[in-house]
């Protein structure tokens, strides 16, 4: 039901950084510089928030920011390089009301460190 045109209050993940809120034009063209190329949005949540993550991420080697985990605390992916979280309306990214940024912002607050290995 958001129906949002100018700015969006979002959290936007940056490797090894703290998350945070702020407010991003409700664009595509301020989204992918948010993210730093073309955008996927990805729906690993039950609530209706997305993330918005560079598509090209993986394949461009831009750094591991933050895992994704099942309902059993198992990763099973990393985004790499900045995201931002939004939240979704009937047919937009909308803000994340107070609630929803407060879980993510708990969520997403701290930076991982991953480690390679064999």
């Amino acid at each position: 039901m958001c129906k949002e045109n100018k700015k969006i209050k979002v959290i936007l993940c940056k490797p090894e950084k703290e998350a945070k809120a702020v407010e991003i034009e409700n664009t595509l063209t301020a989204l992918q510089v948010a993210v730093g190329g073309l955008i996927q949005v990805i729906y690993p949540f039950s609530d209706e928030v997305g993330i918005i993550a560079n598509d090209e991420g993986k394949l461009l080697g831009l750094p591991l920011n933050r895992g994704l985990k099942d309902e059993n605390g198992n990763l099973y992916d990393i985004i790499c390089g900045d995201f931002l979280i939004v939240g979704l309306g009937e047919d937009d990214f909308c803000s994340l009301s107070s609630e929803l940024m407060e879980k993510y912002l708990d969520i997403f607050k701290y930076p991982e460190i991953f480690i390679r290995s064999n």
